[in-house]
């Protein structure tokens, strides 16, 4: 048997993606063993050729059970969380926030780079509310029947705050920017109520075809249809297919508010809501916060707010008689 003195240990740096052993076995790197083996009892020929045997054993047994766990990551098929947990795991994948620039004249760049189709230029506090949704029904109800009633949306209600993340690192230019639009709570529970009463005011005529922001809709649903209507069509002799592929760029910033007004009232949406949609969409007091750095304050009338659940729909409706063109 071999004694203590036997073995040497050395430290050998492990990597991140360097295969590693179960608990109780040594460690075994890709380009080099982890463990040496010297200073043996001078012609103990057979205590060195025995001690190779159970390292070499010891490895890879380790890498065997390496290999097991990598699997493992990749045979659960709806686990698909685990599966990306063990790519970044094998490659040390590490995401970096990246942070927005702390000069003092980016917070007004952004605005003027968020309103760039508003042609008209002009900070608010943005408010929190108590959780007691009991207390608070009566006196929303109050607001919301008289904001209806009147097609006036408070200023206060459409006012916006844009927090900017940077989308890669590092920013190239202002485009390299999310903005993220904090509104109004109070807002977010209206918005809602006025979604579902425009979606039971559709007529069932409108465009079959359109899948986006549609209940029970997908993209896959948007690409078999077309893959189907295309291969259909090319089942006959000598014929070919074109297709047309047109992406808006910032779209629901450039929805004109009176020309969506005039499509809704083409499908029977009755004044008074278009009049308090074209209220809620002109007028929008908006500014860009950084840090402790806030911009002054753009007013647009142009567009619809980004991340609201009503721009979705809007934008549908606005484009909705295309396919007829």
């Amino acid at each position: 048997m071999l004694g203590e003195d036997a073995w040497r240990a050395v430290g050998v740096p492990i990597h991140p993606n360097a295969l590693c052993g179960t608990e109780g076995h040594n460690h075994a790197g890709t380009d080099c063993s982890l463990v040496f083996i010297s200073d043996f009892r001078a012609g103990d020929k057979d205590a060195l050729r025995t001690a190779r045997a159970k390292l070499s054993r010891a490895i890879r047994e380790a890498k065997q059970a390496h290999t097991q766990r990598i699997h493992g990551h990749f045979q659960s098929s709806g686990d698909t969380q685990r599966m990306w947990q063990g790519i970044q795991s094998i490659t040390n994948y590490r995401t970096a926030s990246p942070a927005c620039d702390s000069d003092a004249s980016l917070p007004d760049a952004l605005n003027s780079f968020y309103a760039q189709f508003e042609a008209r230029n002009d900070v608010t506090a943005r408010k929190t509310i108590p959780p007691p949704e009991d207390q608070l029904a009566d006196v929303f109800t109050d607001i919301f029947s008289i904001s209806l009633s009147s097609t006036i949306v408070p200023t206060c209600l459409k006012t916006t705050t844009i927090i900017p993340v940077p989308k890669k690192s590092p920013v190239s230019c202002l485009n390299d920017y999310r903005p993220v639009v904090l509104t109004p709570i109070i807002m977010k529970s209206f918005k809602r109520l006025v979604l579902r009463h425009i979606k039971n005011l559709l007529p069932p005529s409108l465009d079959t075809m359109h899948f986006a922001y549609r209940p029970n809709r997908s993209t896959y649903d948007a690409i078999s249809t077309t893959l189907h209507l295309a291969l259909t069509y090319l089942d006959n002799k000598d014929t070919y297919v074109r297709m047309l592929f047109i992406d808006f760029s910032s779209a629901f910033d450039t929805i004109i508010p009176q020309h969506l007004i005039e499509k809704l009232s083409l499908l029977g949406t009755n004044t008074s809501l278009c009049s308090w949609i074209l209220d809620f969409l002109t007028g929008r007091p908006q500014s860009v916060r950084i840090k402790n750095s806030v911009s002054s304050t753009t007013t647009l009338s142009i567009g619809a707010p980004q991340g609201c659940v009503l721009s979705p729909l809007l934008f549908t409706l606005l484009t909705h008689d295309c396919a007829v063109c």
